[in-house]
């Protein structure tokens, strides 16, 4: 096991352990040179035995909830762009997954109770959503720190328990034509919860 600093990177880690999913952990220490620039460093790879995808994965740690705010799913444009220049290098089998670690604060969760994990006293959801599906739909929240997020409405209806990714079993996860009917049918009003 990698040691970690991030509290929720490392909830991650002990949660892909405790469910004996194959992963790598990277050195996040040192940024990748491509070209002339650097890409930021993914969290994991992580190669479920159960599936013939693999997934970039990177974690995001927030609270659940964060003051008066459920489900803040927001991110940089960087750290968006690095991940899919990554899927290009690693090819189709690997899909880019952004992992919400959601540390449960109170007595509401993101998920059911089956799909929570304990970790050093502390509980976490983890959330993940396609990479593809967020940069379609991600709105700027912040210019000045190049910021974005999903509408929670549409975040929640795209979104999976993470362990539903390398299970292969996401059920009812939309196309790409359901997505655009979702984002259709979303509440204008619901602003990007950042």
């Amino acid at each position: 096991m990698t040691h970690r600093d991030n509290q929720y990177e490392a909830a991650f880690e002990a949660f892909l352990r405790s469910r004996q999913i194959p992963y790598v952990a990277i050195d996040e220490s040192r940024r990748a040179l491509l070209g002339h620039g650097s890409l930021k460093s993914l969290d994991f790879i992580v190669s479920p035995c159960s599936t013939d995808r693999s997934f970039l994965v990177d974690v995001k740690g927030r609270r659940f909830p964060s003051g008066r705010q459920y489900f803040k799913n927001w991110s940089t444009r960087e750290e968006l762009r690095s991940l899919s220049h990554w899927e290009e290098l690693f090819g189709a089998r690997f899909l880019g997954l952004l992992v919400f670690a959601y540390h449960v604060m109170g007595d509401r969760s993101p998920l059911p109770p089956e799909h929570l994990f304990s970790h050093g006293e502390r509980l976490y959801a983890f959330v993940g959503v396609r990479l593809d599906h967020y940069a379609c739909w991600a709105r700027t929240i912040s210019p000045k720190w190049d910021t974005v997020s999903m509408r929670t409405s549409l975040f929640r209806r795209l979104a999976r328990p993470a362990e539903q990714f390398f299970s292969g079993r996401v059920d009812g996860m939309p196309n790409a034509s359901e997505v655009l009917a979702v984002a259709s049918r979303a509440d204008t009003s619901d602003a990007p919860d950042g």
